[in-house]
């Protein structure tokens, strides 16, 4: 057996390991939704029993003392305290369950491209390293850790506000309605940025689109969503008979589009970008390029590589790993232009 199809062997184990892992973990978190959601369902029902004693009692004042209303209110309290946290769990759960889902996905697209490559592939590049297992392993790593990273910055804290926001109402129903009123207004706002910023959130994780009507469209939707978030001039242009690629393809692509786009946000300081996917005979090319402050490519690759990060090196491994080219162009003070071609 070759350095390479052992390698690849290698990766395939590995990612059959993860998978085999995260198909357990699911299994638990998704036991744990059940639990969950069978006391959300119990606590409920329980609030809601006590909602209607405590309307009894209100209907007949003259037979209950205020000691029997005080403790009806405080253990309807109680209840509902518990609801929203059992809630709060449950929607933890959900995410996790999610994210779950997602890797499983993901390892299965991998395991697919890899049972799909045929059997004499390239060598990696004289003096390239890490070695492709080190390096697919180590990216598979950032990525989670950048999806946790954006899980508590995003949904998890938007969702710790909506609790923190709802306890302040049930505090307020009793001592001030009005106040109370204009909370459950806040709520109701905060309840509506948090859905807008889920959906982005999984958009950014997986397109549903993609799937459904491919590359174009979801390059399409991703570049206008983005011209509200940027502050330089976005364009997008698609030239040549538009068609759908592989799965993997599209999906690769999309990815560049979105870490080539990355750079322009935090690096280059832009004033306009262009994005151009262009379809031709023998496979799809697409362009990115901006007119802002550039870099030396040969620097810029040498330092991502040392520090293992995910960027343009990751994207020409990408590229190579699929049999395209990659082209990078760009000098201090003269903007950056990055051309990958993907054959069909």
């Amino acid at each position: 057996m070759s350095e390479l199809a052992e390698a690849l062997q290698q990766l395939m184990d590995y990612c059959r390991e993860e998978q085999e892992s995260v198909r357990r973990q699911l299994a638990e978190v998704q036991a744990l939704i059940r639990q969950t959601a069978a006391d959300v369902e119990r606590l409920a029902q329980r609030s809601l029993q006590w909602t209607n004693q405590i309307k009894q009692l209100e209907s007949r004042p003259e037979s209950v003392s205020p000691s029997e209303l005080i403790e009806a209110y405080q253990s309807a309290l109680d209840v509902q305290r518990r609801l929203w946290l059992m809630r709060g769990q449950l929607e933890k759960f959900q995410s996790l369950e999610s994210r779950l889902q997602h890797e499983g996905e993901v390892l299965e697209r991998i395991l697919s491209i890899l049972a799909a490559l045929p059997p004499a592939l390239p060598a990696q590049p004289p003096g390239a390293e890490p070695g492709l297992i080190v390096r697919l392993i180590e990216v598979q790593e950032q990525e989670r850790q950048r999806l946790v990273r954006q899980l508590h910055d995003g949904p998890a804290q938007a969702l710790t506000n909506l609790v923190l926001h709802a306890e302040i109402c049930e505090r307020l129903f009793q001592r001030d309605p009005e106040r109370a009123r204009a909370e459950l207004a806040n709520l109701k706002n905060a309840v509506t940025e948090t859905f807008q910023r889920m959906r982005e959130f999984l958009f950014d994780i997986r397109p549903m689109i993609l799937d459904d009507l491919g590359l174009v469209p979801t390059v399409r939707r991703y570049v206008e969503t983005l011209k509200d978030k940027v502050k330089f001039s976005l364009h997008l242009s698609i030239a040549g008979e538009e068609r759908r690629l592989a799965a993997y393809q599209e999906a690769a692509l999309f990815r560049i589009v979105q870490e080539l786009l990355t750079n322009v946000r935090m690096h280059a300081q832009a004033s306009q970008a262009t994005v151009r996917l262009v379809f031709g005979a023998d496979g799809a090319r697409l362009e990115v390029e901006d007119n802002g402050v550039g870099f030396d490519v040969e620097e810029a690759l040498a330092n991502a590589a040392r520090r293992k990060t995910i960027g343009l090196t990751s994207v020409r491994q990408w590229v190579e790993m699929l049999g395209g080219q990659i082209a990078i162009r760009s000098e201090p003070g003269q903007g950056t232009a990055v051309s990958v071609f993907i054959p069909y």
